[in-house]
């Protein structure tokens, strides 16, 4: 190991000399040598397929409102790793993550003296997290987890506020199951005896999977779905709806989003909030102003985000997630009187054929720009080439970095096209630095 090196330098070499992983067990040995700073939060743990980031950004979004200092951990990062942990919505400061790093390098090197194994780059995230946000002497801690949930280190927490499950669908089929039903499974591991879980309700094999969980566990159990709210109107920046309350009676809000799937999100956080108890654990009581406040003034890039007039990109990377886009795509280029443009990549691991297929198939397109991601796992750009050439009418080029396919997709845009980005949130990171080095941030 380098003695002068970075966190960022030192974190991206972790997985070239991690090949086993600490159990949940030991993750909690790593916990205690730290004091057990997970002992005194109050957490809302979230777990899903698509659209974990989402609801713990509009958590996050409407926590603020109400006056709490808010600690967040999501992943994966677009462009650097200290994306990751957020307090009162600011990324985490150099000093302070070079700080938590330092903390979490010295713990790791003890435990390994007593035999434990090098944490994994997830878990090494994780305890940094911990560290940061009890230092900072968070309210509230929001905690996303990595991979599944039954076993993700997050999961090594004993009492979180509240328990949320977003949508799940096939994804990570290899480590979670090759079933909604195996997949659910994994997710609603997060579950704790006697703590409220809030979920997503509308597949009906998953809902089964997870209210039988509940049961178990004898957590009371909110099922969402799309008949607690309705949407009243979309406009140019955002989706007004209604969201139904427990008690009776409904809030107005603006979901800041072109995407109707985010309004579900948005209502799941709501959900979240009112079954956390945060009345009779903190005396916090949110007030429906917060609510509105918090919902309408939520920010989570690379989510249907428009980066420049005309020019989206969504971090859809699996068949249901771009199944999500391709209706809030089509559906603004219906309402916009546009034709569509694509810049697409993937990783090799993902059911790319699918997804293609679905793209094509639904949106206007009359351009597609194909690139390969900078790592190991994007696929090359020869594959994608052929698939779209196979799957879509129009005309489709190949370019060998994502820079190349940026700046040409802008050169050739035009007033009646709107120009989308999807695929991978790796694409979604890349975009973000050519735009940056270009002059276009």
């Amino acid at each position: 190991m380098k003695i002068n090196e970075t966190a960022e330098e030192y974190l991206g070499r972790i997985p070239m000399w991690t090949r086993k992983k600490n159990s949940l067990e030991d993750i909690r040995e790593f916990l205690c040598k730290m004091g057990e700073p997970d002992e005194g939060m109050k957490i809302f743990h979230v777990a899903g397929t698509n659209g974990k980031g989402s609801v713990c950004a509009f958590l996050q979004s409407v926590l603020r409102k109400a006056g709490c200092r808010v600690g967040t951990f999501t992943s994966p990062h677009l462009s650097e790793t200290r994306e990751r942990f957020c307090i009162n919505g600011e990324m985490i400061r150099s000093k302070i993550f070079e700080e938590s790093y330092q903390t979490v390098r010295m713990l790791s090197e003890n435990m390994m003296e007593k035999g434990y194994c090098h944490p994994s780059y997830f878990e090494f995230l994780f305890y940094m997290a911990m560290d940061m946000f009890r230092k900072a002497e968070v309210d509230i801690v929001i905690l996303e987890t990595g991979l599944g949930g039954r076993l993700d280190t997050t999961n090594v927490i004993k009492s979180p506020l509240v328990s949320v499950i977003t949508s799940i669908s096939l994804d990570h089929t290899e480590y979670l199951g090759d079933t909604i039903e195996k997949i659910a499974w994994e997710k609603a591991g997060i579950i704790k005896k006697g703590v409220p879980v809030v979920f997503d309700g509308n597949d009906g094999q998953a809902s089964r999977v997870i209210r039988c969980r509940a049961k178990e566990l004898d957590s009371p159990f909110c099922q969402v779905d799309r008949l607690g709210y309705e949407i009243t109107g979309c406009e140019e920046k955002g989706c007004k709806a209604r969201f139904f309350k427990a008690g009776g009676g409904f809030v107005e809000v603006t979901v800041p989003t072109v995407a109707e799937y985010q309004v579900m999100n948005a209502f799941l956080s709501f959900k979240a909030l009112e079954a956390a108890g945060l009345k009779e654990v903190m005396d916090l009581e949110i007030s429906e102003e917060q609510v509105k406040e918090g919902i309408a003034s939520m920010y989570w890039p690379g989510r249907m985000e428009e980066v420049l007039p005309g020019v989206y990109l969504d971090g859809a990377h699996n068949p249901d997630g771009i199944q999500a886009f391709v209706r809030a795509a089509a559906g603004l280029c219906k309402a916009r009187k546009k034709r569509a443009k694509l810049l697409f990549s993937s990783v090799s691991d993902k059911d790319h054929h699918k997804m293609i297929k679905e793209i094509a198939g639904v949106l206007p397109l009359d351009q597609v720009a194909v690139a390969h991601i900078h790592s190991e796992r994007g696929l090359e750009t020869e594959v994608l080439l052929k698939e779209f050439q196979n799957a879509c009418g129009c005309g489709v080029e190949g370019f060998q970095t994502v820079e190349e396919a940026v700046l040409y997709m802008l050169h050739k845009k035009e007033e009646g096209h709107l120009l989308f980005c999807v695929g991978s949130l790796y694409l979604m990171g890349e975009i973000k630095a050519v735009l940056r080095r270009n002059g276009y941030d």
